[in-house]
């Protein structure tokens, strides 16, 4: 009988064991750590970005290590883009695609308030220059180039962070880099109303280099602005232009005479800060550098140039 009782105890013992192990196998299943791609390929709301990874041979990219930080958009954001992909060529989709990627891990909390330029992973620029994205952080959230709005945040990969967009983003020239910053609403009105059709010529193939003033900076001269007429307007537009340059902020040099779009020049100093002489002796810094665009790049001005 203490045998048959011992027996019965044991088995019921094992049985338990069996059945805790069980349930502890349950509630804490081993899961193998997920790129972004395989995030990407687990969520029906990103069918269409994935399509376009396997078509452009970009999945092996973004399953590397990394890290990246990827700002994806949904199916419904490529659909509102109102384009057929299948028109698209492949060089193209490619850099449309790496313009949604940083090589680096940015969490939402990373992001400083205010505006921020961030270079991507496409190097369609001219010379291979990486493409610029204007993030800005408020208290609204998060809006890419002016227009994209984070809709989910901090999606966390084992090789970055994916940040959901409901906008396709889209490589953008220097007019269009201006027009998505509210600092250069000034200067986007002065070339509208210049003469020489001056958002035109920004929009084409360049490249240009761009001393761009923001509104601080036109509203200090206002009262000389609103005495401009249209051919006036563009001669104090145009020297702030070097035209068939890419010019970077490695490329600039102490006492540098640059040759602008109007014909004079104006001097670079970099002693104590990069800063502009104009033709008039008047001093301009160079607050931000290497805005680059499809077709040139921006150099931020706190001050406009006189010719």
């Amino acid at each position: 009988m203490k045998i048959k009782l011992f027996l019965q105890s044991f088995l019921i013992f094992s049985m338990a064991a069996v059945s805790l192990a069980a349930c502890n196998n349950n509630e804490d299943p081993i899961s193998e750590p997920q790129t972004i791609v395989d995030i990407a390929q687990g969520d029906a709301n990103f069918s269409t970005l994935t399509q376009a990874l396997v078509r452009t041979n970009l999945v092996a990219v973004l399953q590397g290590s990394g890290p990246f930080t990827v700002f994806a958009p949904t199916n419904e954001a490529f659909t509102a883009l109102g384009v057929d992909l299948s028109t698209i060529s492949d060089e193209d989709l490619s850099n449309i695609l790496l313009y949604h990627v940083i090589g680096a891990q940015i969490e939402a909390a990373d992001i400083a308030e205010g505006q921020t330029y961030a270079s991507t992973a496409t190097t369609s620029g001219p010379q291979g220059a990486a493409l610029s994205m204007l993030i800005e952080k408020s208290s609204q959230g998060v809006i890419i180039n002016g227009k994209a709005t984070v809709t989910t945040a901090d999606l966390d990969a084992s090789n970055g962070v994916i940040h959901v967009v409901d906008q396709v983003l889209l490589p953008m020239n220097i007019v269009e880099h201006a027009a998505a910053n509210e600092n250069f609403t000034q200067l986007v009105g002065a070339l509208g109303a210049a003469s020489g059709d001056l958002v035109t010529v920004l929009s084409g193939s360049g490249p240009f280099t761009v001393f761009a003033p923001v509104d601080a900076a036109f509203a200090e001269i206002s009262d000389v602005v609103a005495t401009l007429d249209a051919n006036q307007l563009s001669n104090v537009l145009t020297y702030h232009v070097v035209g068939a340059a890419n010019v970077r902020s490695t490329d600039l040099s102490g006492n540098m005479e640059v040759m602008t779009v109007n014909g004079t020049p104006f001097t670079i100093t970099l002693s104590d800060g990069a800063k502009i002489t104009d033709a008039n002796g008047n001093i301009a810094q160079i607050i931000l550098t290497d805005v680059q665009a499809t077709n040139g790049v921006i150099h931020v001005l706190n001050k406009v140039l006189l010719p």
